[in-house]
Order: structure tokens, then sequence, then C-alpha cells
């Protein structure tokens, strides 16, 4: 595909994105851009939560790393699923009860304002962290495929990426959100799908997968190893309940379902549909590496990032093949970077500015503030990690998680789990401390632990370090048991 053609497939596909958000959000207060007045249904709030946890990473990377680690990724998935039945059965109908604008208020609730404020802030560094990075794999793209070749720099290419998205969400926010996402599931859906036809119609069988090592999805022989089954499986239960249950971005769209049941309907039918998308991406992955293989095709010197766009977007397969992956791709990585954007300028404005203390028209003028302050830090984040990335994408985003989402899950834990009040203003101390005693584990375990290396299960370290720190910071008094029942 020419640049030209990439260019017009993308402004095609954001001319029906725009009009879908224009449409969802024209009439939206702030209720409506908080938490679509709680008015969404459960089943497009399960479908659109595809998109949003499908970012442009993987859409990418998934196919990308299977030469390297087979379909192992599915052992974290499964582990995914059971974390969101734990999130629809704990969570949910606890953040109902409070009926939570920012689910970090339950903290406020259970603790103080520190606490809350702490939490606040580092769901701002995470999802600003994890966001640009998601967001950084479609700007890296368009600039191999269009920007790179017309002569525009890689800084503009931030600018005009960030500002697609501020568009696509600066009216409407989660109202709008759940209906663009609904859009991009199922162009996603749709795109990865008809990719694997017309590769399989390329001579591709999907005969020898099972046979083949890129084939293999379960791997119980070493423990020490990255891919071993439960490493994986537990990494994927907890670092799901962090990055969803207690991530403000995945749960605003959630809980704007009419009530908790509906709500739990919602994250189950998604953890189940997820598997079956998860796996139409890890078959691509194997089609094209083993197209790749029988063509003669070299990829040294290609990232498991690029694979994909590289043979989808050159002379390989028919130009539909291209067409259709710039529109999944595109679907993918602005679905993700809208609703963080939104859920970024929600916790910004509710948790740290308090904007809900002023009357509508005053809390219009600040969100639209946050919302453009959001949107300058994202696409100058995006220039930092072009100058710095050296590493497989959605590795990178999984490892700032482990970091930064593990104080949130140790404090979440410990004020749900015990009933200790705490000495609540050395909270950010503990909240510092955790993740620098992991990193200093982490960068020593194989020569400390006979060789043994941490992988995402380094998340759980850090919210154990945090849940110990918060034990030292116990009064002796215990908060009272409260009696309030679902509504």
């Amino acid at each position: 595909m020419t640049p030209l053609s990439i260019l017009i497939t993308i402004l095609a596909y954001f001319a029906v994105l725009f009009a879908v958000s224009y449409i969802a959000g024209r009439k939206a207060d702030s209720a409506g851009f908080y938490s679509g007045n709680r008015q969404n249904n459960w089943a497009l709030v399960a479908m659109s939560t595809i998109g949003a946890a499908i970012s442009g990473v993987t859409f990418v990377s998934v196919p990308g790393m299977v030469q390297g680690a087979a379909f192992s990724y599915m052992q974290m998935v499964l582990g995914f699923t059971v974390g969101q039945i734990l999130i629809a059965y704990v969570l949910i109908p606890l953040f109902y009860k409070l009926n939570l604008t920012s689910i970090y208020q339950y903290l406020n609730h259970r603790f103080s304002t520190t606490s809350y404020k702490t939490s606040a802030w580092i769901f701002f560094v995470s999802k600003m962290l994890g966001a640009s990075v998601r967001l950084f794999v479609v700007s890296a793209v368009l600039q191999i495929l269009v920007f790179g070749p017309l002569g525009i720099p890689f800084w503009l290419n931030a600018i005009l990426t960030t500002a697609m998205v501020y568009l696509i969400t600066f009216r409407g926010g989660v109202k709008s959100v759940v209906w663009t996402d609904l859009l991009k599931t199922c162009c996603l859906i749709l795109s990865v799908a008809l990719c694997i036809f017309f590769i399989m119609r390329s001579g591709v069988s999907l005969e020898g997968m099972t046979r083949s090592e890129m084939g293999r999805t379960f791997f119980f022989d070493n423990p020490k190893q990255p891919t071993f089954f439960w490493k994986q499986f537990l990494a994927g239960i907890f670092l799901v309940i962090a990055t969803t249950g207690l991530d403000q971005d995945m749960m605003q769209r959630t809980l704007s379902c009419k009530n908790f049941r509906e709500s739990q309907k919602n994250m189950i039918t998604g953890a189940v549909l997820q598997i079956f998308v998860i796996g139409l991406f890890l078959v691509l992955g194997y089609l094209l590496y083993t197209y790749a293989a029988q063509q003669h095709i070299d990829l040294t010197g290609l990232k498991g990032d690029d694979v994909f766009a590289y043979l989808a977007t050159g002379s390989y397969f028919p130009m539909i093949v291209g067409i259709l992956f710039i529109v999944g791709f595109i679907a993918a990585a602005y679905s993700a970077a809208g609703s963080a954007l939104t859920a970024l300028t929600t916790s910004f404005s509710v948790d740290i500015l308090g904007i809900q203390k002023h009357d509508e028209q005053k809390q219009r003028r600040i969100r639209s503030w946050v919302h453009v302050g959001m949107t300058v830090i994202m696409a100058s984040l995006l220039c930092v990690i072009y100058v710095l990335n050296d590493d497989a994408v959605i590795q990178t985003v999984y490892k700032v998680a482990s970091y930064t989402y593990g104080p949130l899950l140790g404090m979440f834990c410990f004020g749900m789990f015990t009933r200790f009040t705490i000495r609540d203003k050395w909270v950010p101390l503990i909240v510092l401390a955790a993740p620098v005693i992991t990193w200093i584990i982490d960068v020593n375990s194989a020569a400390w632990f006979a060789g043994y290396t941490f992988s995402h299960e380094r998340l759980l370290l850090n919210a154990l370090l945090t849940f110990v720190g918060m034990l030292c910071l116990v009064t002796g008094k215990q908060q009272p048991q409260q009696t309030e029942t679902n509504k």
C-alpha cells in the first residue's frame, strides 16, 4: 500500500468515528462524561470493553510474539478470565454500594484523604505511562507507513495522533467512548478474521499448527522460565484485577451500567469473549510466520511488533489485507487511547481537583482544560518513548503495570480484607518504597534465587510489600463493620 492509500483509509475511518462520537455525546453533561448517566446497556458495554482491552499493542505484539513465545500468552489470558470473575463478584458490588464516580473514592471511605489522593496519583502516572506506550505503537507504525515517506517528523505525528484522540472524546466522555468503542471492536474483530481468511487463501494451512512448536500453548516444564504456566496464569489473575478492577479507565465504562447485576453480566461476558478474540490473534501470528517461511521472506532485523504491519502492507497479500490491517490497527489503538484519556480526565478532575464541588458550568470549564492538559502530556510522552524505545512493547506495558499498579493492588487488598485503621499520612512513603524494593529484588533475583527470574509476578511482590508496609502503619483500632446493602 502507498502512504496516500493508507492515509485515505485512516481518514475514511475517522469520518465515521467522529460522526458516531458526535451523535452519542452531543447532549452529555458532567454525569454523562463521567459515568454515562448510569444508563448504558450491559451487552453494549461488554462489546465496547473488548475494544478497550485489546489495544494497538495487542494487535501487533500478540501475533508478533508467536515465533518466540508460541501460544504461551493464552495461559495469561486464562488468568485474565478468572480475575474478571473475581472483579465481577468482589469489586463491582462494592463500587456500586458506595455509588462511586471514581473508584479511588473507596480509599477515602476506608482510610482518609492521603490514601485517596495517593491512589489517584498512582493511577495518573500508571495510566499515562501505559496509555502512552500503547499509543506509541500506532504512532511508530504510522511513522513507518505514512508520515516518514511523506517527510513528516515524529513529533508532528505525535501531535496529530493525540489530537485525533482528543477530538473523539472531548464532547461526550464515557458516553461517547462506549459507542465509539463498539464500532472499533466490530472493526477490530472483523479485520483480524478477514486477514486470517485471505492469508489462508494464499496457501497457508492451519493443519500443522498443533504439531508445530509455535502452536504450543501450555508450558509446565521449567518454573524458572517466564513462560511457565503457573507464573503466567497467576500473573494474569492479579494483573487483570489491578489493571482492570482497580483501573478507573476500565471500571468507568463498567460502572456506567444501570446496576451492579448488569455490570457483572458485562464483565463475565467480556471475559469469555476475550479468550476467543485473543485466540484469533495467536492464530494470525502462526499464519504470518508460516507464510514468511514458505515464501522465504527474510524477516531478519524486524521486531516481532513489526511483522504483521510489514507483511500486511507489503505486496505479499491482496490489497484488502493491508486495508483491513490499517482499519483494525487504528480501531484497536484509538479505542484504548480514547478511553484512557477520558479516565485520566475524570480521575484528575474528581480525585485530585475535587471538581464535583463546583456547579455544572464551572465543572465543564475545568474539565475541558484538564482534557487538553492530558492530551499535551500524552503527546510529549510519545516523543520521549520514541527516543528510548528498545523493547517489545507489550512486555514494556506489563512491566510498567507491575511496578505502578502493585501499590494499588496492595492498598485495595488491605482495605477490603482487614478492618484496621492506619496512620494515613505515611502511605505515600510505603507506595514509593514498595516498587523500589521490588526493582532491587527483580534485578538480583537470578543471583539470589538460584537462577529464578521474575516475570509479571513482580506485581504480586510489589502488592505484598505494600500490604506489609501498611501493616506497619496500623493504629491498633479497627473500622466498624459496614452494614450497607447493595442497591
